[in-house]
């Protein structure tokens, strides 16, 4: 490699290995959540910019088919929906809690963020269901 510079889109290959070492030291969903969860997720969303991530990402998700089962995959995106896109409402608020303001909500304050988020999990499922 030596002068070359770093090629940023190809930092899945590493990112691969590491989930291999998570999942030996940790346990599977510990190596899902780091691999899926944060590594794709931003991967995906660097390549809806830039052409080299684009180019770069069937080949991180055939990897990630390889490392993983298909029912796996499945499982945690499962979750992943239920507890983070679709999690179930609050419960009732105490008469305590009156005071709390409910705009206090994250995604209320920028529901288009949370819209782009769900478009993007949902490509993720479909790239990993293919």
């Amino acid at each position: 490699m030596g002068d070359s510079p770093i090629q940023f889109h190809k930092i899945w290959i590493d990112q691969c290995a590491a989930a291999e070492g998570i999942r030996e030291r940790f346990g599977l969903d510990d190596a899902l959540r780091y691999l899926i969860g944060e590594k794709l997720f931003s991967f995906v969303q660097a390549s809806e910019k830039d052409t080299d991530f684009a180019t770069e990402l069937p080949s991180f998700v055939a990897e990630i088919r390889r490392l993983f089962s298909g029912a796996e995959i499945r499982a945690f995106l499962d979750h992943l929906e239920r507890t983070k896109f679709f999690a179930p409402p609050e419960p009732e608020p105490d008469f305590d809690d009156l005071d709390d303001d409910p705009q206090d909500e994250p995604w209320l304050e920028n529901p288009v963020l949370g819209a782009t988020e769900l478009l993007r999990f949902s490509r993720i499922q479909q790239l990993l269901q293919e």
